[in-house]
Order: structure tokens, then sequence, then C-alpha cells
């Protein structure tokens, strides 16, 4: 009901357009034939006496004979219109009113073919707009015809395929840097197509489904689009959002026309992006156990392994939220084999510059080392962004080559936005922001367990009036109590500053106050860190899923535990209080040190930084 409905709005919207269209063409032909009238109109009406006597007196430049009608130019520019019998010509007439034949041949005479001129006229007047008509009714009955074809493709899928041979620029395993397990286990599915021999000789089964596990920017696509680059076989893609229609049955329709598809062109490869689209778990309460997305997510489940098992077709997809997923989908059978993707390593962020500064010039001081170390959680994606922003800043200046400061400006542009050097801010809201972000960095710098600072600087971006970046040098899988008690002195440090410098605080310090809380809640909570409430964890989140995210967590604790674990995060956040109270008390003279240089030169790098300190040491 609801498609023969919009075949129904279909039809009618191109009806009404082509109406439209026929009006408008109309009202054209309308205003062409009504300025040739008007033209027509301008030329003055005589008589055949007139004529003879304009003649006798040589006034007559030319007279254009059309029928029964005589067009006269006179030599002053004027025009005359005078009529004569049907059946007479020019000649007779003239030579009834015994006009001196010299004279006559005086004046250019043009006869115009009679008959032809009534079929013009027949034309333009009558028949054009018939043949508009029929022209509109044509094209009328060819997209009727269009949408009729629509109709019938509508189930069928819309998977992209791509055949390796012919692909233009193909990506390759070498153009993906890091990922090595990944890759190795994406070169096992290739290997398969190429010699499956191999794998059948042994009794394996190659894993009829992988999916490619990973945070957005990880580079799940692009390792999909190198096994289509790899790979000598046909390779379709399609987005899980693809199969999703408002009609119930399309969408199951179009997952048995790829399938379909790709059995004919077997051994090949199917990629599924944003596969979460489609399989989400069954039975979460939401569109009841017979919509559109649960029939799809049964058509695949059933096309993967059911009765009629697919042989030589592999199955690759993609999702950054496997929690949400179909336990169905993931059983042994379907996609059975998954390839975690994290985030990339100090290494593999060198190797991932190294790839996309190919066709960028660089100048001869870039160290993609120092920028690694400076990019930690960045993704892949991030750092092809992170080199495309400093491309843009050069070419803004009109440089011709990047040099690393102009890196380094990208990466906290990317992280803070641009720098607001317009934005002006008074003498002491300078002051407050100095002596801020100096107790970060003072405390960064001198706690054994805090990340080493690499940049301060009082120039606003985005939102922050200033910034502290401390950055590890190396990649940590684990972090201690004793790392994140530092870190938390550290997110107090501007505010301590703050109030031992001036007596007061400001609102400057409500982000730190607000990260402090919540790393707080992290230890007590979750990490079992807390000394007073022991080692175990308390809240725990329902398995219901609402637009991707939980809308609802279990309390699994009274409401004296929950008095307990107030109390527990405050004594952290007193703890670290305390910490960078007792340091800033100790080396106010150092703090002063780095404020006075950053109210001087607004910025300071890990270099100047570090040598405050080695001069005092040398004093």
């Amino acid at each position: 009901m609801r498609t023969r409905n919009v075949l129904i709005a279909t039809i009618m919207n191109a009806i009404t357009k082509n109406i439209v269209v026929f009006l408008l063409v109309m009202i054209g032909v309308g205003a062409f034939f009504s300025l040739y009238s008007h033209q027509s109109i301008k030329a003055q009406k005589v008589g055949i006496e007139t004529v003879v006597d304009q003649i006798a007196n040589e006034s007559i430049r030319k007279i254009a004979v059309d029928g029964e009608e005589l067009n006269i130019d006179l030599k002053d520019g004027t025009k005359e219109v005078a009529y004569k019998e049907p059946n007479e010509s020019l000649s007779t007439l003239l030579k009834n009113f015994t006009v001196d034949p010299e004279k006559i041949k005086k004046i250019e005479i043009d006869i115009s073919d009679q008959k032809k001129s009534f079929w013009l006229n027949t034309i333009f007047s009558f028949l054009l707009p018939f043949l508009i008509l029929g022209f509109i009714v044509f094209f009328t009955i060819r997209q009727l015809q269009g949408v009729n074809n629509r109709a019938l493709t509508f189930g069928m899928s819309r998977a992209r395929q791509f055949d390796p041979k012919e692909m233009k620029n193909k990506v390759t395993f070498q153009d993906v840097a890091g990922a090595a397990e990944a890759k190795q286990e994406l070169h096992e599915v290739i290997e398969f197509l190429k010699d499956p021999k191999k794998f059948h000789d042994l009794g394996a089964k190659i894993p009829k489904g992988v999916l490619l596990i990973g945070a957005p920017g990880t580079g799940k696509t692009l390792l999909a689009k190198a096994v289509a680059g790899e790979a000598d076989a046909p390779f379709f893609h399609v987005s899980g959002s693809e199969f999703i229609e408002m009609f119930v049955g399309v969408g199951a329709s179009r997952v048995r026309d790829l399938f379909a598809r790709a059995k004919k062109s077997a051994p090949c490869i199917i990629f599924v992006d944003e596969l979460d689209a489609v399989g989400r778990q069954r039975g979460a309460g939401l569109g009841g156990s017979h919509d559109e997305r649960e029939q799809t997510l049964n058509q695949i489940l059933v096309e993967m392994d059911g009765f009629e098992p697919t042989d030589n077709v592999i199955v690759i997809a993609a999702t950054n939220r496997p929690d949400v997923l179909d336990p169905a989908l993931l059983r042994p059978g379907r996609f059975d084999r998954r390839v975690l993707i994290d985030l990339p390593t100090l290494i593999d962020r060198e190797a991932i510059l190294k790839v996309h500064a190919k066709n960028k010039p660089l100048t001869s001081d870039i160290d993609f080392s120092r920028i690694a170390q400076r990019t930690p959680g960045f993704s892949g994606a991030d750092l092809a962004n992170l080199l495309n922003e400093a491309a843009i800043l050069v070419a803004r200046r009109d440089g011709k080559e990047i040099t690393i400061g102009d890196v380094f400006s990208s990466i906290e542009k990317v992280i803070l936005g641009p720098e607001r050097k317009g934005r002006l801010i008074s003498d002491k809201e300078k002051k407050i922001t100095a002596y801020h972000e100096g107790g970060h960095a003072l405390i960064s710098h001198l706690l054994p367990d805090s990340p080493p600072v690499q940049k301060i600087s009082i120039i606003s971006r985005g939102p922050a009036a200033g910034y502290t970046m401390n950055l590890p040098t190396e990649d940590r899988l684990f972090r201690t109590k004793k790392e994140f008690q530092a870190e938390l002195a550290v997110l107090l440090g501007g505010y301590t500053a703050e109030k031992i410098i001036f007596g007061d605080v400001t609102t400057g310090a409500s982000d730190d106050l607000k990260k402090a809380t919540r790393l707080a809640r992290k230890l007590v909570m979750h990490y079992g860190m807390s000394e007073g409430l022991g080692q175990r964890t308390y809240g725990e989140k329902d398995d219901l899923i609402f637009l991707g995210r939980e809308i609802t967590e279990q309390r699994d604790y009274s409401e004296k535990t929950a008095e307990a674990i107030d109390a527990e995060i405050s004594g952290f956040i007193n703890a670290a209080h305390a910490t960078a109270q007792q340091t800033i008390d100790k080396y106010r003279e150092k703090l002063e040190n780095i404020v006075q240089l950053l109210l001087e030169k607004e910025t300071l790098e890990k270099e100047e930084f570090d040598a405050l300190f080695e001069r005092t040491k040398e004093e």
C-alpha cells in the first residue's frame, strides 16, 4: 500500500511539473506572436490609389508582395501596408492604373511564395502549440516509465562493485602504516582468495566474516580499500545504512540481491561499512520485533550461515560500536574473526606521519618523532588532518615549505582551536592567566609521576584563555594510582596558584575542577583505588542502548555507601590541592620566573621552560 501511494505521488509530481513547463512554453509562444503582431501593427494601412500616387512621385523604395498583402517601404523610412485582390497580380494592378513602367523599374519588388507563407502562418498559428503539447505528453510518458523502472529496481542492492584490475590509484597495504596485526589477519583472507587449496588441504576453513573493530579514524575503511587493492577478486562495497528504507522488506531484498551478485562473482569480498547501522541487537524494546532493520539483520544472518551456505564469499565489516551488535552476528560461522584496530602507538604515529607527508614540501629539520610524541591519542585520520592543517597554515602566509613549528601550531589548533590574538584582555587578566598556567606547569615539572611539560602559552585558543601541554614521552597501557594523584595535583595547580597569589579564585579554573572531579570519581567507583572503600567497583551500566548511548546506570550500593563515595572523592581532591599548595609555597620563586617570562614572550616551548630550571641549578 505504501509503495503504491509513493508511486502515485511520484506520478502526480511528474505530471504537475510537466504542466508547469507546458504553461511556461505557451506563455513564451504567446509573447512571440504578440511581439510579431505588434510589429505588424506599426505599418500604416493605405489604399491602392495612394500607392499609385507614391509610385508616380518616386517615393517608394521597396514593395514586398505576400499574397494579397503589399508591404511598402518608403524612402523616408515609413512603412505602409496595402491590400489587393487575391487573384490579381501586382503588375496587372499597376497596368490597370496606367502607372509608368519606367517608374516601376526603379522600385525593388519582392514577391514571396504564397503557398509557403500560408503553411508558415498555419504552423506558427495552429500546429506549433500542438507539437509542443505532443512533446510534453511524450516527455511525461518517458518520466512515468522511469518511475516504473525505479520501482522495479527499488529492492536491488546499491553496492558498488570494484574490479581491482581496473582501479586507478588503488590503495595497498604499503599505504597503510601501523596496524601490523590487522594487516596480517587480512593477508590471510587475500591468500585464501588467491590460493584456497593451500587451506583446504589442511582441512582449514577461512572465516566467512571478518569484523574490523576500532575507534573512528583508526583506518578500518582504509584497510578495506587496501584489501580491494591487494586482492585479485571482485570487491563489493556498501554502507549499512543503504539497506534501511521506510518500507518493510526492502532491506532484506537488497541483502538477497547483494549476496546473489556476490555468488555469481565468487570468489569475492563484500565490505559493509558501519555495520552497527543495521546489526544492532534485536529485542531492545524499540520499534517492535518486525521493523525494517530487524528484518534486514535476519536476512544477513541467513545469507552468511543458513541452509544455503555462501562459499568463497568473504564478508568484511567495520564498526566502532561492537557492544551494540546482535550476538547472532558474532557467533562462529558468521563474524567469527574480530580484528581490533587500536589507536596508533608512538612508532605507528611516526610511520603514519611519513605516509601522509609524501606529497608535501617539508623543511629538512622536520622531526617526525617529536611530532609523534606530541600527538598521543591521535588516530590516523587525525594525523592526516594535522598535516593538512599545517599545509593550509603555510599557504595562508604564502610560504613554500612546512616547518616543524607549523606542525606544532596545527597540533594546538586541532586540540584547542585557532589562536585568538585579536581577543583583547586586560593586563590583570593576562597576569592571572600567566600565574594559572605557571601553576600547572610548575607542578607538572616537579612531580616525578607527572609527564614533562612540552609547551605553555597565555595566548587564547578556542574557549581557553591559555594552556599548558604536558604529554608523556612513551605509550602507556596501564596507569598507576600515583600517576592519577599527580594528574589531580596538576589539574588543581592553576586554581591553587590563583588562590595563593591573589587571595581569590576565578571562573577560569571551572574546567580543571570538572576534570578533577570526574577523574576522582573514576578512581573511587571504577578503578578500586580508594583505601576506605576497598577493592570493588560501584555502579553497573545497563545493557539498554538508545541512540548509541547508555541511558541508565544501575545503582548497586546503598545511600550510606554513596555518602562514603562522595567523601572519598573529596579526599582525593583535597589531597591533590594540598600537594599543589605545598609545591607552590616551596618553589614560589620558580613560579615567579615562569610568570615573568610568560608575560614577556606569551609562549614557552619545552627547551625554554627547562632552561629556567637548569639556570636555577647552576646558580
